[in-house]
């Protein structure tokens, strides 16, 4: 009975301190599948000038919608090259955990038997948050 009543406590103790996401606020600033990043890439832009950089890279000269990088922070998910139409990029959560955040991103791609443009495309989204300084990570939704 011992045994069993300590095995108890244990158990709800680890259950009871497991970590609870703690939400973040973010804002859709801009997604698509025509981009000119053709590599997979997870991206986060905390200046103007890195706003910039990404921005030339992903539009290849066409304008990119503007982001206020003294009041946040730009984060982005490329999927690189896709074969056709129905491939999209999304952020799902952003959540913080302790001094970083952690992105969850996921693919979409067209179902069995869905129609699809045979066309080459590549997915992109874009999300702003509250200006951030500490560690993101990415991590891709199964």
């Amino acid at each position: 009975m011992t045994c069993t009543w300590i095995a108890s406590t244990i158990l709800a103790a680890f259950c009871c301190t497991a970590a609870v996401p703690d939400p973040v606020a973010f804002k859709p600033l801009e997604s698509g599948v025509q981009s000119d990043i053709e590599r997979p890439r997870e991206a986060v832009a905390r200046t103007a000038a890195e706003w910039k950089a990404l921005c030339a890279d992903h539009a290849g000269g066409r304008p990119c919608t503007p982001a206020d990088l003294t009041k946040s922070t730009v984060i982005g998910v490329f999927l690189g090259t896709r074969p056709s139409t129905g491939f999209h990029a999304e952020i799902a959560r952003i959540d913080r955990d302790g001094d970083a955040l952690v992105v969850t991103w996921r693919e979409t791609k067209p179902g069995p038997g869905e129609m699809a443009a045979q066309m080459i495309t590549m997915p992109y989204v874009l999300v702003t948050v509250d200006r951030f300084t500490g560690p993101i990570r990415f991590v891709r939704a199964r």
